[in-house]
Protein backbone atom coordinates (compact mmCIF):
# COMPACT_ATOMS: atom_id res chain seq x y z
CA UNK A 1 0.00 0.00 0.00
CA UNK A 2 1.26 3.53 -0.67
CA UNK A 3 2.52 5.53 2.29
CA UNK A 4 0.15 8.35 1.44
CA UNK A 5 -3.60 7.65 1.40
CA UNK A 6 -5.27 7.71 -2.03
CA UNK A 7 -7.21 10.81 -2.96
CA UNK A 8 -10.83 11.15 -2.00
CA UNK A 9 -12.95 9.24 -4.52
CA UNK A 10 -16.65 8.64 -4.95
CA UNK A 11 -17.90 5.61 -3.01
CA UNK A 12 -17.40 2.42 -5.04
CA UNK A 13 -21.09 1.71 -4.58
CA UNK A 14 -22.11 4.65 -6.75
CA UNK A 15 -23.12 4.40 -10.40
CA UNK A 16 -20.90 6.34 -12.81
CA UNK A 17 -20.68 6.38 -16.57
CA UNK A 18 -22.89 5.58 -19.51
CA UNK A 19 -25.53 3.74 -17.43
CA UNK A 20 -26.39 7.08 -15.79
CA UNK A 21 -27.60 8.39 -19.16
CA UNK A 22 -30.82 7.72 -21.08
CA UNK A 23 -32.91 8.11 -17.92
CA UNK A 24 -30.52 6.23 -15.64
CA UNK A 25 -30.36 2.66 -14.37
CA UNK A 26 -32.30 1.65 -11.26
CA UNK A 27 -32.92 -2.08 -11.81
CA UNK A 28 -35.69 -3.40 -9.61
CA UNK A 29 -35.66 -0.28 -7.46
CA UNK A 30 -37.77 -0.79 -4.35
CA UNK A 31 -39.58 -3.86 -5.66
CA UNK A 32 -40.01 -6.93 -3.45
CA UNK A 33 -36.98 -9.13 -2.86
CA UNK A 34 -36.80 -12.81 -3.75
CA UNK A 35 -33.94 -15.02 -2.52
CA UNK A 36 -33.00 -17.95 -4.75
CA UNK A 37 -30.79 -20.96 -3.92
CA UNK A 38 -31.12 -23.22 -6.98
CA UNK A 39 -31.12 -23.00 -10.77
CA UNK A 40 -34.85 -23.51 -11.19
CA UNK A 41 -35.76 -20.67 -8.84
CA UNK A 42 -33.13 -18.38 -10.35
CA UNK A 43 -34.38 -19.08 -13.89
CA UNK A 44 -37.97 -18.31 -12.94
CA UNK A 45 -37.11 -15.13 -11.06
CA UNK A 46 -34.93 -13.73 -13.84
CA UNK A 47 -37.50 -14.44 -16.52
CA UNK A 48 -40.54 -13.06 -14.67
CA UNK A 49 -42.22 -9.90 -15.90
CA UNK A 50 -42.23 -6.83 -13.68
CA UNK A 51 -39.66 -5.25 -11.41
CA UNK A 52 -37.86 -7.40 -8.85
CA UNK A 53 -34.84 -7.58 -6.60
CA UNK A 54 -33.31 -11.06 -6.77
CA UNK A 55 -30.80 -12.24 -4.18
CA UNK A 56 -28.60 -15.21 -4.98
CA UNK A 57 -27.53 -17.32 -2.00
CA UNK A 58 -24.94 -20.09 -2.03
CA UNK A 59 -23.63 -21.77 -5.18
CA UNK A 60 -26.03 -22.31 -8.04
CA UNK A 61 -24.91 -24.85 -10.63
CA UNK A 62 -26.45 -24.57 -14.08
CA UNK A 63 -25.69 -24.65 -17.80
CA UNK A 64 -26.36 -22.51 -20.85
CA UNK A 65 -27.70 -18.95 -20.65
CA UNK A 66 -30.47 -17.75 -18.34
CA UNK A 67 -32.68 -14.97 -19.74
CA UNK A 68 -32.91 -11.77 -17.70
CA UNK A 69 -35.96 -9.55 -18.21
CA UNK A 70 -36.25 -5.79 -17.69
CA UNK A 71 -36.24 -3.96 -14.36
CA UNK A 72 -34.27 -6.47 -12.34
CA UNK A 73 -31.60 -6.04 -9.67
CA UNK A 74 -29.57 -9.23 -9.19
CA UNK A 75 -27.46 -9.23 -6.03
CA UNK A 76 -25.16 -11.83 -4.58
CA UNK A 77 -25.30 -12.54 -0.88
CA UNK A 78 -21.92 -13.22 0.73
CA UNK A 79 -20.13 -15.92 -1.26
CA UNK A 80 -22.87 -16.23 -3.91
CA UNK A 81 -21.62 -18.10 -6.98
CA UNK A 82 -23.09 -18.98 -10.36
CA UNK A 83 -21.21 -21.99 -11.71
CA UNK A 84 -21.49 -23.38 -15.23
CA UNK A 85 -23.90 -20.93 -16.83
CA UNK A 86 -24.37 -17.26 -17.62
CA UNK A 87 -26.94 -14.47 -17.80
CA UNK A 88 -28.41 -13.33 -21.12
CA UNK A 89 -29.85 -9.80 -21.40
CA UNK A 90 -31.46 -9.71 -24.84
CA UNK A 91 -33.50 -6.67 -25.82
CA UNK A 92 -34.42 -5.81 -22.24
CA UNK A 93 -33.45 -2.76 -20.20
CA UNK A 94 -32.76 -1.36 -16.74
CA UNK A 95 -30.85 -4.26 -15.18
CA UNK A 96 -28.25 -4.28 -12.37
CA UNK A 97 -25.95 -7.26 -11.71
CA UNK A 98 -23.74 -6.98 -8.60
CA UNK A 99 -21.59 -8.92 -6.14
CA UNK A 100 -21.67 -12.31 -7.86
CA UNK A 101 -18.90 -14.78 -8.60
CA UNK A 102 -19.12 -16.46 -12.00
CA UNK A 103 -16.97 -19.47 -12.83
CA UNK A 104 -16.78 -22.25 -15.41
CA UNK A 105 -19.51 -20.82 -17.62
CA UNK A 106 -20.00 -22.73 -20.88
CA UNK A 107 -21.01 -19.80 -23.13
CA UNK A 108 -20.70 -16.21 -21.80
CA UNK A 109 -20.92 -15.21 -18.15
CA UNK A 110 -22.91 -12.06 -18.99
CA UNK A 111 -24.18 -11.44 -22.53
CA UNK A 112 -25.84 -8.10 -23.33
CA UNK A 113 -27.37 -8.00 -26.81
CA UNK A 114 -30.18 -6.98 -29.20
CA UNK A 115 -30.45 -3.28 -28.28
CA UNK A 116 -30.50 -3.87 -24.53
CA UNK A 117 -30.04 -0.57 -22.69
CA UNK A 118 -29.19 0.77 -19.25
CA UNK A 119 -27.24 -2.11 -17.78
CA UNK A 120 -24.88 -1.91 -14.77
CA UNK A 121 -22.44 -4.79 -14.16
CA UNK A 122 -20.61 -4.07 -10.90
CA UNK A 123 -18.36 -5.76 -8.32
CA UNK A 124 -18.44 -9.24 -9.81
CA UNK A 125 -15.66 -11.83 -10.12
CA UNK A 126 -15.12 -13.93 -13.24
CA UNK A 127 -12.81 -16.91 -13.78
CA UNK A 128 -12.28 -20.04 -15.85
CA UNK A 129 -15.07 -19.53 -18.36
CA UNK A 130 -15.46 -20.63 -21.96
CA UNK A 131 -16.12 -17.38 -23.84
CA UNK A 132 -16.64 -13.77 -22.76
CA UNK A 133 -16.88 -12.64 -19.16
CA UNK A 134 -18.97 -9.61 -20.19
CA UNK A 135 -19.85 -9.34 -23.90
CA UNK A 136 -21.95 -6.44 -25.20
CA UNK A 137 -23.21 -6.45 -28.77
CA UNK A 138 -25.93 -6.03 -31.41
CA UNK A 139 -26.89 -2.40 -30.83
CA UNK A 140 -26.86 -2.40 -27.02
CA UNK A 141 -26.19 0.92 -25.33
CA UNK A 142 -25.80 2.89 -22.07
CA UNK A 143 -23.82 0.30 -20.12
CA UNK A 144 -21.41 0.64 -17.19
CA UNK A 145 -19.01 -2.20 -16.31
CA UNK A 146 -17.32 -1.30 -13.02
CA UNK A 147 -15.24 -2.74 -10.17
CA UNK A 148 -15.11 -6.30 -11.59
CA UNK A 149 -12.19 -8.73 -11.40
CA UNK A 150 -11.33 -11.15 -14.21
CA UNK A 151 -8.62 -13.76 -13.60
CA UNK A 152 -7.61 -17.20 -14.90
CA UNK A 153 -9.52 -16.40 -18.07
CA UNK A 154 -8.75 -15.64 -21.74
CA UNK A 155 -11.45 -13.50 -23.42
CA UNK A 156 -12.58 -10.85 -20.96
CA UNK A 157 -14.87 -8.24 -22.52
CA UNK A 158 -15.97 -7.95 -26.15
CA UNK A 159 -17.85 -4.87 -27.36
CA UNK A 160 -19.38 -5.48 -30.79
CA UNK A 161 -19.40 -9.05 -32.05
CA UNK A 162 -18.76 -8.74 -35.78
CA UNK A 163 -17.06 -6.49 -38.33
CA UNK A 164 -20.13 -6.68 -40.60
CA UNK A 165 -22.67 -5.47 -38.00
CA UNK A 166 -22.02 -1.75 -38.37
CA UNK A 167 -25.57 -0.94 -39.49
CA UNK A 168 -26.96 -2.04 -36.12
CA UNK A 169 -24.04 -1.01 -33.94
CA UNK A 170 -23.01 2.42 -35.20
CA UNK A 171 -24.31 5.12 -32.87
CA UNK A 172 -24.68 2.60 -30.06
CA UNK A 173 -22.36 0.39 -27.98
CA UNK A 174 -21.56 3.26 -25.62
CA UNK A 175 -19.98 1.68 -22.55
CA UNK A 176 -17.92 2.82 -19.56
CA UNK A 177 -15.33 0.40 -18.15
CA UNK A 178 -13.90 1.68 -14.89
CA UNK A 179 -12.07 0.36 -11.83
CA UNK A 180 -11.95 -3.17 -13.22
CA UNK A 181 -9.07 -5.51 -12.35
CA UNK A 182 -7.91 -7.27 -15.50
CA UNK A 183 -5.84 -9.72 -13.52
CA UNK A 184 -3.88 -11.69 -16.10
CA UNK A 185 -6.90 -11.92 -18.41
CA UNK A 186 -5.27 -12.51 -21.77
CA UNK A 187 -7.21 -10.32 -24.22
CA UNK A 188 -10.33 -8.19 -24.87
CA UNK A 189 -9.91 -5.85 -21.93
CA UNK A 190 -11.97 -4.67 -23.85
CA UNK A 191 -11.91 -5.25 -27.63
CA UNK A 192 -14.15 -2.58 -29.18
CA UNK A 193 -16.00 -2.25 -32.49
CA UNK A 194 -18.06 0.78 -33.63
CA UNK A 195 -18.89 2.32 -30.21
CA UNK A 196 -17.97 6.00 -29.72
CA UNK A 197 -17.17 7.20 -27.17
CA UNK A 198 -16.21 4.15 -25.17
CA UNK A 199 -14.61 5.19 -21.90
CA UNK A 200 -11.92 2.96 -20.37
CA UNK A 201 -10.71 4.63 -17.20
CA UNK A 202 -9.04 3.86 -13.87
CA UNK A 203 -8.67 0.14 -14.56
CA UNK A 204 -5.75 -1.96 -13.31
CA UNK A 205 -4.08 -4.16 -15.93
CA UNK A 206 -1.72 -6.87 -14.69
CA UNK A 207 0.27 -9.24 -16.92
CA UNK A 208 -2.24 -9.45 -19.77
CA UNK A 209 -0.46 -11.83 -22.11
CA UNK A 210 -2.25 -10.87 -25.33
CA UNK A 211 -3.20 -7.20 -25.08
CA UNK A 212 -5.09 -4.68 -23.01
CA UNK A 213 -7.41 -2.55 -25.16
CA UNK A 214 -8.10 -2.82 -28.92
CA UNK A 215 -10.03 -0.14 -30.83
CA UNK A 216 -11.31 -1.44 -34.17
CA UNK A 217 -13.86 -0.77 -36.92
CA UNK A 218 -13.93 3.02 -36.49
CA UNK A 219 -14.72 2.86 -32.76
CA UNK A 220 -13.70 5.77 -30.56
CA UNK A 221 -12.06 4.74 -27.29
CA UNK A 222 -10.75 7.02 -24.54
CA UNK A 223 -8.12 5.16 -22.47
CA UNK A 224 -7.65 7.33 -19.41
CA UNK A 225 -6.02 7.11 -16.01
CA UNK A 226 -5.31 3.36 -16.12
CA UNK A 227 -2.46 1.47 -14.44
CA UNK A 228 -0.61 -0.99 -16.71
CA UNK A 229 1.83 -3.40 -15.09
CA UNK A 230 3.83 -6.01 -17.02
CA UNK A 231 1.64 -5.63 -20.11
CA UNK A 232 3.64 -5.89 -23.35
CA UNK A 233 0.80 -4.62 -25.58
CA UNK A 234 -1.19 -2.05 -23.63
CA UNK A 235 -3.51 -0.70 -26.37
CA UNK A 236 -3.62 -0.64 -30.14
CA UNK A 237 -5.66 0.06 -33.27
CA UNK A 238 -7.16 -2.83 -35.22
CA UNK A 239 -7.12 -6.48 -34.18
CA UNK A 240 -6.87 -9.65 -36.27
CA UNK A 241 -9.07 -9.02 -39.35
CA UNK A 242 -10.79 -5.99 -37.83
CA UNK A 243 -9.78 -2.62 -39.24
CA UNK A 244 -8.51 0.20 -37.04
CA UNK A 245 -10.59 2.37 -34.80
CA UNK A 246 -9.62 5.57 -33.04
CA UNK A 247 -8.00 5.78 -29.65
CA UNK A 248 -6.99 8.66 -27.41
CA UNK A 249 -4.81 7.86 -24.37
CA UNK A 250 -4.08 10.25 -21.54
CA UNK A 251 -2.87 10.24 -17.93
CA UNK A 252 -2.06 6.52 -17.83
CA UNK A 253 0.62 4.95 -15.60
CA UNK A 254 3.06 2.34 -16.93
CA UNK A 255 5.16 -0.15 -14.97
CA UNK A 256 7.30 -2.39 -17.18
CA UNK A 257 4.78 -1.65 -19.95
CA UNK A 258 5.04 0.55 -23.06
CA UNK A 259 2.63 3.25 -24.11
CA UNK A 260 0.47 1.86 -26.88
CA UNK A 261 -0.78 2.93 -30.29
CA UNK A 262 -3.08 5.94 -30.60
CA UNK A 263 -4.73 7.78 -33.45
CA UNK A 264 -7.71 9.89 -34.44
CA UNK A 265 -10.23 11.65 -32.22
CA UNK A 266 -12.94 10.41 -29.87
CA UNK A 267 -16.34 11.96 -29.12
CA UNK A 268 -16.64 13.85 -25.85
CA UNK A 269 -17.74 12.16 -22.64
CA UNK A 270 -21.23 13.49 -21.69
CA UNK A 271 -21.34 12.57 -18.00
CA UNK A 272 -19.43 13.82 -14.98
CA UNK A 273 -16.85 11.62 -13.28
CA UNK A 274 -13.89 11.96 -10.96
CA UNK A 275 -10.65 10.53 -12.30
CA UNK A 276 -8.32 8.89 -9.79
CA UNK A 277 -4.62 9.63 -10.24
CA UNK A 278 -3.31 6.76 -12.35
CA UNK A 279 -0.42 5.91 -10.01
CA UNK A 280 -2.92 5.19 -7.20
CA UNK A 281 -5.20 2.97 -9.28
CA UNK A 282 -3.47 -0.34 -8.48
CA UNK A 283 -4.02 0.06 -4.74
CA UNK A 284 -7.55 1.39 -5.14
CA UNK A 285 -8.69 -1.33 -7.54
CA UNK A 286 -7.06 -4.30 -5.81
CA UNK A 287 -8.67 -3.19 -2.55
CA UNK A 288 -12.13 -2.72 -4.03
CA UNK A 289 -12.74 -4.77 -7.19
CA UNK A 290 -14.58 -8.07 -7.36
CA UNK A 291 -17.33 -9.81 -5.44
CA UNK A 292 -17.29 -9.65 -1.67
CA UNK A 293 -15.87 -6.13 -1.50
CA UNK A 294 -19.20 -4.39 -0.94
CA UNK A 295 -22.27 -4.95 1.19
CA UNK A 296 -25.48 -5.01 -0.82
Amino acid sequence: MPSDPPPSVPPPTGLVGWATQNGGTTGGGGAPTTTVTNASALTSALNATGAAVIRVSGTISCSGMLRVRSNKTILGNSGATIAGCGLNVSGDRNIIIRNLTFRNWNDDAINVQESATNIWVDHNTFSNGYDGAVDIKRGSDFVTVSWNRVFSHDKAMLLGHSDDNGAQDTGHLRVSYHHNWFDGSRQRNPRVRFGNPVHVFNNYYRANGGYGVASTENAGVLVEGNYFENVNDTYHLGEADSGPGRLVARNNHFVNSPAGQTGGSVASIPYSYQLDTASTVKSIVTAGAGAGRITV
